[in-house]
């Protein structure tokens, strides 16, 4: 599975600046624990994801540090491209539903994916837009837009989808603006 590769990015206008993947190592059999997030791995393997891929965004790339707080910012939208959601998060609530149970207020927070691109978006101090798209074909689409129209300088793009038997995946990757081609003509 992929977010999107180097020569899907280039056909877009885009580039790859960083990426990353779930799993990526024999040590990825469990996702890591992600504060306020329960019942499921979507949210905690979207959030790794991101974190291993910003991680790894070349220096200063994209990034300002304010004059007045000192917190370094981003003008990166995030976006989450899932063609299924969060599919364990919606068994458990079918599941204490259909026996009469009570769920708690954090399903209710992490049922939709717009709430790990919050988190992801808050914990990197990104400001561009978050964007969540069932349709993972139109998300390449969708990030050369949110860069052509301005409203970001850059996109994280992070594809997750669950699979059986803990079989989850997700790929993220950076994208910016492809550099202007030159035609080698001379004035």
């Amino acid at each position: 599975m992929t977010a999107t590769t180097p020569r899907q990015a280039a056909a877009a206008g885009l580039v790859i600046h960083a990426e990353a993947h779930w799993p990526e190592s024999v040590h990825d059999h469990a996702p890591p624990s992600l504060p306020g997030f329960i019942v499921s791995s979507f949210s905690p393997i979207a959030a790794e994801t991101a974190a291993r891929c910003l991680s790894r965004r070349p220096p200063t790339e994209g990034i300002t540090t304010s004059k007045t707080t000192s917190k370094t910012t981003s003008n990166t939208a995030v976006l989450i491209a899932t063609a299924r959601g969060d599919r364990e998060s919606a068994a458990h609530v079918a599941r204490t539903v259909a026996d009469a149970g009570l769920l708690g207020p954090l399903l209710f927070f992490q049922s939709v994916p717009n709430a790990v691109a919050g988190h992801i978006a808050a914990r990197w101090h990104l400001t561009g837009p978050v964007v969540c798209l069932a349709d993972p074909a139109s998300a390449l689409e969708t990030a050369a837009l949110l860069i052509e129209d301005g409203d970001a300088d850059e996109v994280l793009l992070v594809r997750i989808e669950q699979g059986t038997g803990g079989h989850d995946q997700a790929h993220a990757v950076l994208l910016g603006a492809a550099a202007p081609e030159t035609t080698g003509a001379t004035p």
